[in-house]
């Protein structure tokens, strides 16, 4: 299956991340949100200057700004 960069992933496309490409005090914030390798992620909607996302993980919701989003790349389903 292909990997993006969950910036690039459209509304309502689903996948699955497999890997966050950042360490540090933005790596561990990002872990601490749920968003792991393994975890399956569904893009809700974006602001209307696509900045943030709101993507659906775990039964919740979260919103990441773009440059969190760069780091964090998803397998999706072709």
């Amino acid at each position: 299956m292909p990997t993006i960069n969950l910036r690039n992933m459209a509304i309502n496309q689903t996948g699955t991340i497999v890997a966050v490409r950042v360490g540090g005090e933005l790596g561990r914030r990002i872990r601490e949100m749920g968003l792991v390798p393994g975890t399956e992620i569904t893009v809700k909607q974006r602001a209307p200057l696509n900045d943030p996302v709101a993507l659906r993980v775990m039964d919740g919701t979260l919103t990441l700004r773009n440059n969190e989003a760069d780091y964090i790349e998803v397998e999706v389903a072709p």
